[in-house]
């Protein structure tokens, strides 16, 4: 199967034009005809020719970028659509596939009728197609593109002797020199010695040709499928109770998560879908902290979102689906790393089945960890991210105490570089009644500094001095030099 104008077709299925019309991709620093509708062609405008000269040659040639990407997954959705033909179909080049019909083409009426329902439904979802069907891959390439039709079985060097040298799938440098030799048709390859042509092509343009007449295997390798996370329930009578619906998820995660241990993965968000008899849906949706795939831990997550649920008339089909999967591989839960402290024993479970439970009230985004970073400012020795999608660090290990509670440096009226003796702060009189210091944190200079009332604590080296008072406050102060001044910064417990 070849889609000659799959690009273009790929867009102008979505924005059909009238006229000429072109996808354009940048190579060598200029912008060079990709792909064209027939319109284009009918100008004579063809493959890899320069947008400039293109549009010298047909004014009303409309032009779009193209999108390789997009392309690929096109060509894998239609992949995918073709798997209702046979189920051995492997992708070829960037607009082909190939397919090996044997023992099916039968189910759909005979080969000519088969090819006939692929043009006729391509050409009715807008698509170009021409078919070709032979006993070899590189026979029904060559016919694809051209000479569609069917090559009779045991006929295939009759089909592909009057086609072109092109037709072998060889290089541009070889056709060229093949032809100045005068050999510009297969049938003419076929009958020249192999030997001198070994020697002067090596051996590419033999064994193109050996495969096209079937002297060596080319097997047609299908693309793998990627896995499923879904499964589904239907029952032979509606149910509406929590419980029952509770039971038949259960079920549902049991084999869902069996899916999810094949590959080594865990479910990050579950969809779980519960059709209604009188054809509704109503949807349960759960964000997990951490991939998950015990369905004893997944299953009580989902209460309140099923008790929440309306089950109508009542329920006939459960729908489980993993609509995001993160990797989990297998790890061994017991032994030395769990004695030791060192593996993730079920104090790690309990808090992401914790932050799960919350998250799924005020939202997985709301709950938020502390990480330590690379600083020895204080402001900004951590950082703050999403508990769900962040893993613990325990890289915490400052060179002395810190306080407990850290808020923006607050100033205190005091003089001198020693601790003051009595101060205010927060409107409340405090007394020193000992003091710890002073530790001096130099500035950043690599760094921008912080705007902001406070800016004046940021310029310079700090003096941190442990501060405890007659009242049973234990503050952390500083004292800057540069510019004399007193803040508090913290609170010891």
């Amino acid at each position: 199967m070849w889609f000659p104008r799959l690009a273009s077709d790929r867009v102008l299925r979505a924005r059909p034009v009238d006229g000429p019309f072109a996808l354009t991709l940048r190579q060598a620093n200029a912008e060079r005809l990709h792909c064209l509708n027939a319109a284009a062609e009918a100008e004579g405008l063809h493959r890899a020719m320069a947008l400039a000269d293109a549009r010298a040659f047909c004014p009303g040639l409309l032009s779009a970028p193209a999108d390789p990407a997009r392309e690929a997954r096109f060509l894998e959705t239609l992949r995918r659509w073709a798997l209702r033909y046979c189920p051995w179909i492997g992708v070829d080049g960037p607009d082909g596939l190939v397919l090996d019909v044997s023992g099916a083409s039968h189910l759909h009426g005979g080969e000519a009728a088969m090819m006939q329902d692929m043009e006729t439904r391509a050409a009715r979802a807008g698509l170009a197609l021409r078919c070709g069907l032979a006993d070899t891959r590189g026979a029904a390439w060559a016919l694809a593109r051209h000479a569609p039709g069917i090559a009779p079985p045991g006929e295939t060097r009759a089909a592909l002797g009057p086609l072109p040298i092109a037709a072998l799938r060889l290089d541009a440098g070889t056709i060229i020199a093949l032809q100045r030799l005068g050999l510009r048709h297969i049938a003419d390859l076929a009958a020249a010695p192999r030997a001198p042509l070994a020697r002067r092509f090596g051996r590419e343009a033999l064994i193109r040709l050996d495969q096209a007449l079937g002297h060596l295997p080319e097997p047609v390798t299908p693309r793998k499928e990627p896995p499923h996370y879904a499964t589904r329930l239907s029952l032979p009578e509606p149910i509406g109770r929590s419980e029952d619906v509770m039971e038949g998820t259960a079920r549902l995660l049991t084999r869902l998560c069996e899916t999810l241990a094949k590959h080594e993965t865990g479910a990050r968000r579950l969809e779980l879908t519960l059709r209604r008899t009188d054809g509704g849906d109503q949807q349960v949706e759960l964000r997990l902290a951490a991939p998950m795939r015990d369905p004893a831990r997944i299953l009580p997550l989902f209460a309140r979102g099923i008790e929440a649920a309306d089950a109508g008339f009542g329920i006939d089909q459960l729908r489980l689906e993993a609509t995001q999967v993160d990797a989990l591989p297998a790890r061994q839960i017991g032994g030395p790393q769990r004695i030791a402290g060192q593996g993730d024993g079920a104090g790690s479970f309990g808090i992401d089945d914790l932050v799960t439970r919350i998250g799924s009230r005020i939202g997985l985004d709301n709950i938020q960890r502390y990480l330590p970073a690379d600083s020895h400012l204080p402001e900004r020795a951590f950082n703050v991210a999403p508990a769900a999608f962040s893993p613990p660090d325990s890289g915490w290990a400052p060179p002395r105490p810190r306080p407990l509670r850290l808020f923006p440096p607050e100033p205190v009226a005091a003089d001198g570089p020693a601790p003051p003796n009595r101060f205010k702060w927060r409107a409340m009189p405090l007394e020193t009644l000992a003091t710890n210091g002073p530790e001096r944190i130099a500035p950043e200079w690599w760094l921008p500094e912080n705007p902001g009332p406070a800016a004046t604590c940021h310029r310079g080296a700090r003096d941190y001095w442990q501060v405890q008072t007659r009242q049973g406050r234990r503050l952390w102060l500083f004292h800057t030099p540069q510019l004399p001044a007193w803040f508090v910064q913290g609170e010891f417990p």
